[in-house]
């Protein structure tokens, strides 16, 4: 495990299941498909939800009985990290704001400048930077452990954020036959490292651990840096929306 790297309200945190255990699981992939489903296929976070979905999809598959309990439990932080990115599409859906690093998908779902990739890109950004670390903390005090004692788990369900980036990047970034070295969209994407996300989201729970034990938390220092860490994950969640010029076809 890497150990580098990385006024408002402070955001609620989204309802999460008392134990660590299947229930609601599967409710979790069908409520966020629900979502998918209810704008055209260009809505920026349809397109977002399209290509995470099989990602909770298979994390309720392993929280059931008779899944290896390191398996389970890194499923269960997955969930835990789908249900952030739940509240705040739903909270959304309501007419409410949800949480700041969601904003900038929300804001832009429509916007015909943005490209599927980047869609999806702020999506994984928002849950990889933000949702991920909040979700470790939230299940460490769950299940009464530290994160260095759900390390394995965390590193389970980072890389599978980080398998979707670079599937994501695969898939929706358009060929070289549309995109040229000067493209804004090669700078666009090479700002962006799923790897470095995944150092900073584990420094980002350990810290954010660490003050909610000083004085009991006693201070709101947990509560400031967690709403900090949402501020500015939203704000790289901005820069990954920028609207680009129409591809140029040679």
């Amino acid at each position: 495990m890497t150990q580098t790297r990385s006024s408002q309200p402070v955001v609620p945190p989204p309802r999460s299941p008392a134990a660590a255990g299947p229930v609601g699981a599967h409710a979790v992939a069908d409520r966020l498909g629900a979502l998918a489903g209810r704008g055209p296929a260009t809505d920026g976070v349809a397109v977002f939800l399209g290509a995470y979905l099989p990602v909770v999809a298979e994390a309720a598959r392993r929280n059931g009985a008779g899944e290896r309990p390191e398996r389970r439990l890194a499923a269960t932080l997955t969930l835990r990290c789908a249900e952030r990115a739940l509240t705040a599409l739903e909270t959304a859906a309501a007419g409410g704001k949800g949480s700041a690093c969601w904003r900038p998908l929300l804001d832009a779902r429509h916007h015909p400048g943005v490209r599927p990739v980047q869609f999806a890109l702020a999506g994984v950004n928002a849950q990889l930077g933000c949702d991920l670390p909040l979700a470790l903390v939230d299940l460490c005090r769950t299940l009464r452990r530290t994160p260095t004692e759900l390390a394995d788990a965390f590193e389970r369900a980072a890389d599978r954020l980080v398998l979707l980036e670079e599937r994501v990047r695969e898939e929706l970034t358009p060929g070289q036959e549309l995109l040229e070295l000067a493209d804004p969209l090669v700078h666009l994407l090479g700002c962006r490292s799923a790897e470095r996300a995944r150092d900073g989201a584990w420094l980002a729970a350990r810290a954010l651990w660490q003050l909610r034990q000083t004085a009991g938390g006693a201070a709101g220092l947990d509560a400031e840096y967690a709403a900090q860490l949402d501020r500015s994950v939203g704000l790289a969640g901005r820069i990954l929306l920028t609207p680009l010029p129409a591809y140029r076809r040679r």
